[in-house]
């Protein structure tokens, strides 16, 4: 068992300690932070802590992580597009309709499943029973590269980076509308739809969220825009364009609720990928194209130029 010992600071005063674990541990979810509070695993100064507790932002708090458990995921012969691979980490150019992890609804023919047949028991556990690996998510109608750890330490390096954002993330996206600036950032906080538990919204209270934009190419009624993320929540570049008005081509969630002729969801791509590579530290920088799908939406809107 992995002992965690983790210090809050005075701006997190008065947040709840599930909420806060699952923004500081990157490999626990609310719900697993949840859990491990209800089996007392979760304490300051010796004493198990609630779930509902409020930190004062001058506790220590230990969190003991559990052994990870065997999972019962069968690998599966699903086609990958390596862009990279070694012995500690592999990254995938994901197609559109790919669900990175098992879920409700998806309990097989995920990523998860197709790496599990290509990388064998090579794979990070930290990721829990059900995202062995994973590092990091894209959704489903998201195409792109995705990096998935083969090793512990692997995992916790790149965890570490996600957290103080050295590891480094580029999409590509055609928005609806054309934005008035050549480039911007929003700087929202982000979090569950106080409605509509399916969605995430710019909230108040929400996680901190920030995307660095700029435009790549104008058209009549949309724009070709390149994001770079400096947090990574859960739909946060559909989210945050949406939010400043510009929702992304296709997006039937977040934007016009009629589907783009052409258009699996929406037309969003992770283009660009930088990682320090976590057992040799050097500098990795990976590209890949955007899709046939998302080429052939650029080529019509130039056409109507």
């Amino acid at each position: 068992m992995e002992i965690l010992t983790l210090q809050p600071n005075n701006e997190d005063a008065g947040k709840r300690i599930d909420a806060w674990l699952a923004a500081e541990v990157e490999e626990l979810t609310r719900s697993a932070a949840a859990r491990l509070l209800e089996e007392g695993q979760v304490t300051c100064g010796g004493k198990p802590l609630a779930k509902n507790y409020k930190l004062t932002g001058r506790e220590t708090i230990e969190v003991a992580l559990p052994e990870v458990e065997e999972t019962d995921l069968l690998p599966q012969n699903i086609p990958l597009d390596v862009v990279y691979e070694d012995a500690d980490v592999i990254v995938v150019n994901k197609p559109k309709g790919l669900v990175v992890h098992p879920a409700p609804g998806h309990p097989d023919g995920t990523l998860v499943n197709a790496l599990l047949y290509h990388c064998g028991d090579s794979l990070s556990g930290i990721g829990g029973e059900k995202r062995p690996g994973i590092v990091h998510r894209i959704d489903r109608d998201t195409s792109g590269l995705i990096i998935a750890a083969k090793n512990d330490v692997a995992h916790q390096r790149l965890a570490a980076q996600l957290q103080d954002h050295t590891l480094a993330r580029t999409y590509e996206c055609v928005v609806i509308g054309n934005l008035k600036e050549d480039a911007g950032t929003v700087n929202a906080p982000i979090g569950r739809h106080p409605t509509d538990r399916k969605k995430m919204a710019v909230i108040t209270g929400g996680r901190e969220a920030v995307t660095h934009w700029e435009v790549i190419a104008r058209y009549p009624g949309s724009t070709h825009v390149r994001c770079k993320l400096e947090t990574g929540r859960t739909h946060q570049i559909r989210v945050h364009m949406a939010h400043i008005g510009h929702p992304i081509l296709g997006d039937t969630v977040y934007g016009n609720k009629k589907p783009v002729n052409g258009l699996q969801g929406q037309c969003l791509h992770a283009v660009g990928l930088r990682f320090v590579h976590p057992a040799s530290g050097e500098m990795v920088e990976l590209s890949c194209p955007l899709t046939e799908e998302f080429a052939a939406q650029l080529r019509k809107l130039e056409h109507r130029q």
